[in-house]
């Protein structure tokens, strides 16, 4: 290809087409994780639908693969060669107050919906993260504050427009193409690139929130009262747990300073006075640093969990449990900042109750999980990815006698096929399998783990992070 034949690509676009060497390509294909970034031959920074159509027939015609980005926090690998379909510029948003959904861009993020759909008096079921994408989110599962209260985010799509392979503009929904429907929630972008998403919102303006700090000394008795009083609680009551190593900083409150922290988080939707009654135990669990619990605007949610708006170098993964006990909290221990000297964050969520509600959607490998383990660690010049992933490893192994699956939203960048693949259930992986034939039998999308032939031992996951 010349650089004409770019040039004439270009003028049919709305959006930029960028090459090597270009002012903003460095910028366009890097994801969350800076230790990750796609290397495309062409990237095209998609206005419109029909720009995602002109670079899927752009590719297909050349025989390229395509690599899907907008924020990049559901970055797998990074891409190698073919096209870079930056969509993070298609963050359009219409709410319908009366239907009570939202129809979002392919870019949008949760910081940009949540406002909007306050002014209605309606959520969308947002992750922990305002800067994460709604589309690559929900592909994958979507674990929201609220999942026990309203499920996953996926369960909550009623429709989407997909550019496939052959660069139709097709809107799927579940009665018009039940399979795609269904492969498209846990295949992702295997099958084609999300235009626009139709999602359902829920009747919630505020929340109880916030949470606990106790003495990470204390860790193991804290998880298990957590896991204990996790026994008793209504479907409106959401809450994890986390190990956090904080810094030293004059932005992290006193009392956390230079602390290892278990930090129990809480988003409850019934009244403050019935949830004040409802967390007392937990308040005695262990050594209270700080409590920061409270009555809140749903637009603060954000809050309760604190994530940093930017991304470190880190190596993550991820398990759904089937309990939480006291052989498996010893486990966890072992990874914990004081075993190890390493800044991992130890995180396990409780599900349950709405998470356990049928689905068309398979992006969740068990529904029966009880609760869902997130592992992150910060990465330096001494603390490498390999190490890292061989103690996740070991830990994993060890609690594999309580695992149901991976939960494809937390397996991070760089995550091993073996890993990816625990994902999904075998049914459900032989189905991706097939829809794959049928809907992409010329592999288009496959810059990073592609559904592969029943011969082919590879990952499903889906290609680079749409989110």
């Amino acid at each position: 290809m010349t650089r004409g034949d770019f040039d004439r690509f270009a003028e049919r676009l709305s959006g930029k087409v960028l090459l090597p060497g270009s002012e903003g390509f460095d910028f366009e294909r890097g994801g969350a994780d800076p230790a990750f970034r796609h290397e495309p031959d062409v990237i095209v920074c998609a206005e419109t639908a029909e720009d995602i159509q002109e670079a899927v027939r752009f590719a297909a015609e050349r025989d390229m693969p395509i690599a899907v980005q907008a924020t990049g926090h559901g970055l797998a690998r990074p891409a190698r060669g073919g096209v870079l379909l930056s969509t993070r510029r298609m963050s359009h948003i219409d709410i319908d107050s009366d239907r009570q959904t939202a129809t979002v861009g392919a870019g949008t993020r949760f910081g940009q919906l949540i406002p909007l759909a306050a002014e209605h008096g309606l959520a969308p079921l947002s992750g922990s993260s305002p800067g994460v994408g709604v589309v690559g989110y929900t592909l994958a599962g979507g674990l929201s504050l609220l999942t026990r209260t309203y499920g996953w985010a996926a369960d909550s799509v009623r429709s989407l427009d997909l550019v496939t392979a052959d660069g139709t503009l097709r809107t799927v929904t579940p009665e018009s193409d039940p399979d795609l429907f269904r492969a498209l929630f846990g295949g992702r972008d295997n099958f084609g690139v999300v235009a626009r998403l139709e999602i359902e919102l829920v009747p919630v303006t505020r929340l109880f929130g916030g949470g606990f700090f106790f003495d990470g000394e204390a860790a193991g008795q804290v998880l298990n009262a957590w896991s204990r009083w996790t026994r008793d609680q209504p479907p409106e009551m959401n809450s994890s747990a986390a190990l956090i190593s904080f810094p030293d900083a004059p932005d992290v409150p006193p009392a956390l300073r230079g602390r290892n922290v278990l930090h129990v988080r809480i988003a409850y939707t019934g009244t403050a006075d019935d949830g004040r009654t409802l967390v007392e135990p937990l308040r005695q669990a262990g050594p209270l640093l700080l409590e920061d619990l409270r009555d809140m605007p749903f637009t603060q949610s954000a809050t309760i969990h604190n994530d940093p708006p930017v991304l470190l170098a880190a190596h993550a993964d991820t398990a759904l449990l089937e309990r939480l006990d006291e052989a498996t909290v010893d486990t966890l221990l072992t990874m914990a900042a004081p075993s190890t000297g390493w800044p991992t964050a130890i995180e396990i969520r409780h599900l349950g109750a709405a998470a356990t509600a049928p689905s068309r959607a398979i992006a969740v490998a068990d529904r029966n999980a009880e609760f869902l383990l997130s592992l992150v660690t910060l990465l330096d010049s001494d603390i490498t990815r390999d190490k890292v992933a061989d103690l996740y490893d070991r830990a994993l192994a060890a609690l594999a006698p309580v695992t149901r699956g991976a939960a494809l939203n937390f397996l991070g960048a760089g995550a091993d096929p073996h890993r990816l693949r625990a994902a999904y259930s075998e049914q459900d992986f032989a189905f991706l399998q097939n829809m794959k034939r049928t809907h992409d039998p010329k592999n288009l999308f496959r810059n990073n783990h592609t559904i592969p032939e029943p011969d082919k031992a590879t990952s499903p996951r889906a290609s680079a992070g749409a989110s």
